[in-house]
Formats: structure tokens, C-alpha cells, sequence
């Protein structure tokens, strides 16, 4: 009878060790799958931002298109350029680029229609430079951008030189 009793607690002792081993086991699968989770999160949030940083480069896209279109400057200064240029039809128009704030204000024949950089994204600096030559004009922009949702703050620049259509 003895021998009965010590067989039941020898295998009880076995059950103990196999679940904490268990146990053990679940636990350092679960913490590899946890930190595999958050390396994904931090690469995901990186790639976003650098993401909407470059997306930034539409607007100076969008400005090189209008520089490039129109005939003439009607006046600028290191943050503010107004171009003289036609629409489809031939009409003369305005367009003017402006630095609001953290925002670059688009404006046609002096009416705001909206903003060129998304709610994230910060512009940090803007410099519009002529450049006259017996052979025409031209500008160089100078923008420099960051997105709200980057805690390290980093800046992304963009920069060109754009010939008036008009002017050679």
C-alpha cells in the first residue's frame, strides 16, 4: 500500500514541474511575439512619417508648375511670391504663394483656395529668391517641412530653380 501512495505523489510532483515548464515556455513565446508586435508598430510609425514627409514634395511640385506657367513676377519676398500668369482661356490671373503661420496659403487673383500642405505637416521655412538675367528671370524656392506627429521633430528640404515660362 505504501508503495501505491509514494507512485500517485511522484507523478503529482511530475504535473507541478511539466506546468510551470508550461508555464515558462508560454510566457518566452509570448514575449517574442509581444516584442515582434512593438518593432513592427515603431517601423510602421517610421515609415509613416518619412511617408508624409516626401508626400510633402507635392507642393513644391505644385508651386514649380505655377513658376514655370506664368510670364512674370508681381512682386516677392523671402516668404510671399505673386505671379502674373494666364488661365485656360488666356485671362490674365494672380497666383500667390504665402507662408500663414505653419501653412502655405495658395491664392488665385487674390482669393484663398486653400492650404498646400495637410493638417501633419509643419512648414518650418520657405524662401522664394528672383533671379534676373539679360536671358530672363527665374526663381529658387527653398522649402523646408516637418510633420506634427514626429517627436524627434526632423525636417525634410526640398529645393529647386524654376525658369518663368515667359521670360526666355
Amino acid at each position: 500500500m505504501n508503495k501505491i501512495i509514494k507512485k500517485n505523489q511522484t507523478k503529482q510532483g511530475y504535473a507541478v514541474i511539466e506546468l510551470i515548464f508550461y508555464i515558462a515556455l508560454f510566457v518566452l513565446l509570448s514575449l517574442v511575439v509581444i516584442n515582434a508586435m512593438i518593432t513592427m508598430a515603431k517601423s510602421f510609425k517610421e515609415t509613416t512619417l518619412q511617408a508624409e514627409l516626401e508626400q510633402s514634395g507635392a507642393i513644391m511640385e505644385k508651386m514649380v508648375r505655377e513658376i514655370r506657367a506664368s510670364y512674370d513676377i508681381g512682386s516677392i519676398t523671402t516668404n510671399d511670391l505673386v505671379l502674373n500668369t494666364k488661365d485656360n482661356n488666356g485671362v490674365n490671373k494672380t497666383v500667390e504663394f504665402l507662408l500663414s503661420g505653419s501653412d502655405i496659403a495658395f491664392k488665385e487673383n487674390n482669393v484663398l483656395t486653400g492650404n498646400l500642405n495637410t493638417p501633419n505637416i509643419v512648414v518650418t521655412a520657405i524662401n522664394f529668391t528672383q533671379i534676373t538675367t539679360t536671358k530672363g528671370k527665374a526663381v529658387k524656392v527653398f522649402l523646408t517641412v516637418r510633420s506634427s506627429n514626429d517627436a524627434l521633430a526632423r525636417t525634410q528640404d526640398f529645393y529647386d530653380t524654376v525658369t518663368l515660362r515667359g521670360s526666355y
